[in-house]
């Protein structure tokens, strides 16, 4: 599967972002899908996933209350709504799919190209 990530860009802190990956195969709702972001000079590293249904979601820690996960399959894409963004969730964020939900990016065989956020303080 094919994965484009956009929606990136600039924001002031306290501000909100969507984020969008759209997949290019029907077969998208087989999925589970990630999201994983990395910031100059450190790991990338998980910030959320959901279920190929939709019905299960699960966050870092980081970003819990603050980024939603949710997707549509009619539409073939899965959304990170982000709110109260913080300076350091400043990043490239990707996603990602996989087989079965993991935390581990090394578990994610499909990964889109990345959008860079920058949240400005």
């Amino acid at each position: 599967v094919q994965l484009q990530a956009s929606g990136g860009g600039l924001v002031q802190a306290g501000g909100s972002l969507r984020l969008s990956c759209a997949a290019s195969e029907r077969t998208f709702g087989s999925y589970v899908m990630g999201w994983f972001r990395q910031a100059p000079g450190k790991e990338r590293e998980f910030v959320g996933g959901i279920s190929r249904g939709g019905g299960g979601t699960y966050y870092a820690d980081s970003v819990k209350g603050r980024f939603t996960i949710y997707r549509d399959s009619a539409k073939n894409t899965v959304y990170l709504q982000m709110n109260g963004l913080k300076p350091e969730d400043t990043a490239v964020y990707y996603c990602a799919a996989g087989r079965d939900r993991h935390y581990n990016p090394h578990m994610f065989g499909y990964w889109g190209q990345g959008t860079q956020v920058t949240v400005s303080s």
